[in-house]
């Protein structure tokens, strides 16, 4: 029984996920470099992770202070 082959990720959206995990960045600094707002970041990992993954992440990110900037004063 074969293994049913994964589509690859472009590197771009590659990037912009591991950005969106790592707690250090913000959405301003995903921003600043990618040019993606943050709800088209979400939209990124809506449709890129698995939905249970998606769950976790959002859940982590949600008022973390960290990913918002403007909250790191």
């Amino acid at each position: 029984m074969s293994c049913p082959m994964q589509t690859p990720i472009d590197p771009d959206i590659s990037a912009i996920i591991e950005m969106a995990w790592d707690d250090e960045t913000s959405f301003d600094a995903i921003q600043a470099q990618t040019g993606l707002a943050e709800k088209q970041v979400i939209a990124i990992m809506r449709r890129e992770l698995k939905p249970n993954s998606f769950r976790i992440w959002r859940k982590r990110v949600t008022g973390r202070a960290s990913k918002h900037a403007k909250n790191f004063a």
